[in-house]
């Protein structure tokens, strides 16, 4: 693991090449964590939805990054009530995106920089909660979105992230996979691809990354005829 903190080992090059100077096919991103802040209202959300169905607290801890439909298969004892309680907790969600899902730094000058065909979102959001956050964040996403809607596993199976660079005709070696959350990085490992990790959700010591970065701000995405470079901000 590199972190840019930890002075010049992540800097290859005289213009502060990351990844050993490494040209990325395309750039996964992860969404809520990484692009939007979504945390306030995944609280109010989960927190009524727990006192609806009678799920204490502390089993909802530790689940950042994986799919509701996971969770509920491990938190709800009673398979029958599954179907209805991910209807319910989608609903509740969505309700809320309008209340305050925020950009976080960088992601928008992040997505500006990549053309397209050179990045895609892959979240553990349903499709239809995926597209509400990204309305009420205001965020203009890539033509490529993966949800949990998409995919038969969640992270951190690599599925989602293999999919995601199936559509844009890559390889997932040749992908950078940006990620706050363990679960996500574990997914994009297995997947293949080389890891960005963003300390926005999780202290850095948690996430096991190539290289570890505060923010979207501290990092460049240069295009150039083959595929993606990764820099240093500053």
């Amino acid at each position: 693991m590199t972190s840019l903190d930890a002075g010049p080992a992540g800097r290859t090059d005289a213009d502060g090449a990351l990844f050993d100077g490494a040209v990325f096919d395309a750039v996964l991103f992860d969404m809520d964590g990484t692009l939007v802040d979504s945390t306030r209202s995944v609280q109010r959300s989960w927190l009524e939805w727990a006192g609806e169905y009678g799920v204490p607290l502390d089993r909802l801890t530790g689940w950042h990054g994986v799919p509701a439909k996971q969770i509920i298969a491990t938190v709800v004892d009673d398979p029958a009530r599954h179907a209805d309680a991910l209807a319910r907790i989608e609903a509740l969600e969505i309700e809320d995106a309008a209340g305050g899902i925020l950009v976080l730094p960088g992601a928008v000058e992040a997505l500006a920089a990549l053309p397209a065909g050179r990045a895609a979102v892959v979240t553990s959001c349903t499709r239809l909660l995926a597209h509400a956050r990204i309305a009420a964040a205001g965020l203009v996403a890539p033509g490529v979105v993966v949800t949990a809607s998409d995919v038969t596993h969640g992270k951190p199976d690599p599925e989602p992230f293999v999919l995601g660079a199936r559509r844009l005709g890559a390889d997932p070696v040749r992908c950078l996979v940006v990620e706050d959350a363990p679960a996500g990085l574990v997914a994009g490992r297995a997947a293949g691809a080389a890891t960005l990790a963003v300390v926005t959700t999780h202290p850095a010591g948690e996430l096991d990354a190539d290289v570890v970065v505060p923010t979207l701000v501290d990092v460049r995405f240069v295009t150039g005829p083959g595929g993606v470079r990764v820099v240093a901000a500053g």
